[in-house]
């Protein structure tokens, strides 16, 4: 088992005029909606900052739909004028197009397993009976005509006789929980609506437990969500009968809250959140309706979750006095902390468990790449499992009765495979490699250490196709993070690798606010020392230009989300550093952030501008709206979002374009591209996602001033 998860009057004419942008080389004209100012003015201690885009945070307006148009008519044609964007397209297209098979688990009398078989916009759900009869049983692909709606997650009750699946449409993070009859595959009841940051725990046979925030007044998109509570919906009712089991009190206010029912059956653990980086424990013991709910933690200065019972005897893990985690143990009948006793201890490196087979299999991160060791039940070490390869991998979880596992293994220049482990004396077979048109013997991954501007030191895995020159002229992405505890470790990408055989560098490095080096290296990214992320980011661009894998007339950067940020950020300080920047989904006003859906739960990492003039002034001196300045040369710059985002919602990219395209200097163009009925980017249909790709490499290829692709070979389908 493992924790679950988690209005503007405007007036007056938009488009008063056109700013012209000329890139001379090849006589391209870019003619920039002028989005028209309408200043707010806001007061933070005594310091009066001008919004003169606030009028594009609304979301439902005319206005803003007409801008989205205009600013996307300009975007997309420009980048029609790209000669070899086509050949992108097919390129990604015809090495995006091998079957995908993920790893199988038994529900019943049924193996289920979820399969691409291509290009399919989704992965399609089969299941095989005992006499190896294969069925589809959920096809997303049918969900929508345009594929913009997905599967989200599966739960089986406990009889395996009914399924409760959610989907998502148009990329909204909001969901719709169906239930259905496993066996027939018939809906079984009314759509369980406007679910949110929530898995499906079953309560045995009769009902599940989710989670979700009232309905937000104004835009379901962008107003704030903060009061996150956990129900339970009872099989045969209505949803308005859905009992609220956490958060309905004023006194209990939290933005996350999830519960999860253990595999047996016998307690649900309930997991508050303030932020998204700590969290209180609860516990209730399922054994009868009227058990109190038990406090195990009542502070939220820990990530603690329980992994496994076994009767009344707890594991949970937990970074509690411990940064890299461990797992300890405790008795249900007193599971407060000064009980617990240490069952797998704390070691230098980050650990993140699963179990299956009635083993616990703990994965360490050494320096990003993974590393597993198998411990019984007693905490005795079993065997460290020998890996494929240097690299990540995932998966060893299942059911305690399984009788054999299954793991993926990958990493930068190799594609994803399966395997199957047997637990009981080591060993493991090739249960599915993909059969795809690239040669991974033909690139290569080195991991270097860096210094940053305080001396820490830094990883990046540098991954290139063999026999390059290191001469300052290579096409280089430096792709980064930085933040939320979050590890970017080694996996392969159908993206990058044609990016890699066009002769692209790309280079991934382990910031300061992720977690490949525990809690430690989290927190020292965080809040007043958000600036180490970006200084780390800018270092990692130094080392790649002083080695001469790349200049800063072929170095793009690029990150989402948090990473959207870590771009904004350092192209706003940094401007000469890169030819191109690609900012995605980011988080880029820091100063409003926190007022939209949930993001005020994201305070962990940033702080606010309302809690104090020091938090402000520090958020102010770095948030990209902010610091994009009159008559400064920015990179060429295409920012990308979804118009359905609402995780960070797309002012935040409305505002950092429109303010780029006021004040930027000189030829490079300031693009945005907005992906219409489209979220944060979980579920994007294959089609989108083969576009995106296209255009974000050819816009990075084209402003490093190829007229051509650099190995237009590889290109070989007709459109």
């Amino acid at each position: 088992m493992k924790k679950l998860i988690i209005p503007i009057l405007i007036t007056g004419s938009i488009f008063m005029a056109c700013k012209e942008s000329k890139n001379t080389k090849r006589d391209i004209t870019v003619n920039y909606p002028e989005t028209t100012k309408i200043p707010v003015v806001d007061d933070y201690f005594g310091t009066k900052i001008t919004d003169n885009y606030r009028w594009l945070e609304d979301d439902k307006s005319k206005e803003t739909e007409a801008w989205v148009k205009a600013e996307n008519e300009v975007t997309f044609d420009y980048l029609d004028k790209i000669p070899y964007r086509k050949e992108l397209k097919n390129r990604l297209s015809e090495l995006w197009n091998y079957e995908k098979l993920g790893v199988p688990f038994k529900r019943g009398d049924y193996t289920y397993f979820y399969k691409n078989n291509g290009l399919q916009n989704h992965y399609v759900l089969y299941r095989k009976d005992k006499d190896g009869k294969e069925e589809v049983f959920l096809d997303p692909n049918t969900f929508a005509e345009d594929g913009t709606t997905s599967l989200g997650s599966v739960s089986f009750s406990k009889d395996k006789k009914t399924l409760a699946y959610s989907i998502s449409e148009g990329g909204s993070d909001w969901r719709k929980v169906i239930i259905m009859d496993a066996e027939s595959k018939e809906i079984k009841e009314d759509t369980i609506v406007d679910v949110k940051f929530s898995g499906i725990s079953w309560k045995g046979n009769d009902g599940f437990y989710y989670s979700s925030y009232d309905k937000p007044k104004g835009s379901q998109l962008s107003a704030k969500t903060d009061q996150h509570k956990l129900y339970y919906h009872k099989l045969g009712t209505s949803q308005k009968e859905d009992k609220v089991i956490f958060g309905a009190k004023p006194e209990e206010k939290h933005r996350y809250v999830s519960g999860g029912v253990t595999e047996d059956g016998k307690y649900l653990f309930i997991y508050p959140r303030i932020s998204t980086s700590g969290n209180k424990l609860l516990m209730k013991d399922l054994s009868n309706d009227n058990n109190p709910i038990v406090t195990i933690l009542d502070t939220d200065n820990s990530d603690t979750y329980v992994i496994e019972n076994k009767g009344t005897q707890l594991y949970l893990v937990t970074n509690l006095n411990a940064p890299n985690q461990k797992i300890v143990t405790v008795d249900a009948s007193n599971p407060t902390e000064k009980n617990w006793k240490d069952f797998i201890p704390e070691t230098e490196n980050v650990l993140s468990p699963s179990t299956g087979s009635g083993y616990f299999f703990a994965e360490y991160m050494v320096d990003a790449v993974s590393k597993v060791l198998q411990y019984d039940y007693d905490g005795k070490l079993v065997r460290e499992i020998k890996l494929p390869g240097v690299g990540s991998v995932g998966g060893f979880g299942g059911k305690k009765e399984a009788k054999e596992l299954y793991f993926s293994f990958t990493n930068y220049n190799t594609p994803g495979s399966s395997y199957k482990f047997n637990p009981e004396d080591g060993t493991y077979e090739i249960y599915w490699k993909p059969n795809i048109a690239f040669d991974a013997d033909g690139y290569e991954s080195k991991q270097v250490f860096y210094t940053s501007k305080d001396g820490t030191k830094v990883p990046m895995i540098i991954t290139y196709k063999k026999g390059i020159k290191l001469d300052g002229n290579n096409p280089t992405i430096l792709y980064g993070y930085g933040g939320f505890n979050v590890s970017l470790t080694p996996s392969f990408s159908v993206a990058n690798a044609v990016w890699m055989e066009q002769g692209g560098v790309y280079a991934v490095p382990n910031l300061r606010g992720g977690g490949e080096y525990g809690k430690k290296w989290h927190d020292a990214g965080t809040k007043l020392k958000k600036q180490n992320v970006f200084d780390d980011f800018i270092a990692a661009a130094e080392y790649l230009i002083k080695e001469k894998y790349t200049s800063s007339e072929y170095l793009a950067i690029r990150g989402g989300s948090n990473g959207g940020l870590l771009v904004g950020a350092t192209m706003t300080q940094r401007p000469d550093l890169m030819k191109v920047a690609l900012p995605a989904v980011g988080v880029l006003d820091m100063l409003r952030y926190h007022t939209f859906t949930a993001g005020a739960g994201w305070a962990y990492d940033y702080g606010t501008s309302e809690q104090s003039k020091e938090m402000f002034e520090y958020l102010k001196g770095y948030s990209p709206v902010h610091n994009v300045n009159k008559d400064v040369k920015y990179p060429a710059t295409m920012v990308t979002t979804g118009d359905h985002d609402d995780r960070v919602v797309p002012a935040h990219s409305f505002k950092f374009a429109a303010e780029l395209q006021d004040k930027q200097k000189g030829a490079n163009p300031v693009l945005i591209r907005i992906e219409t009925n489209a979220g944060h980017g979980a579920g994007t249909p294959v089609a989108k996602t083969i576009e995106q790709y296209a255009d974000i490499f050819g816009f990075t290829l084209f402003n490093m001033g190829f007229d051509q692709l650099p190995n237009p070979s590889k290109s070989k389908i007709k459109s």
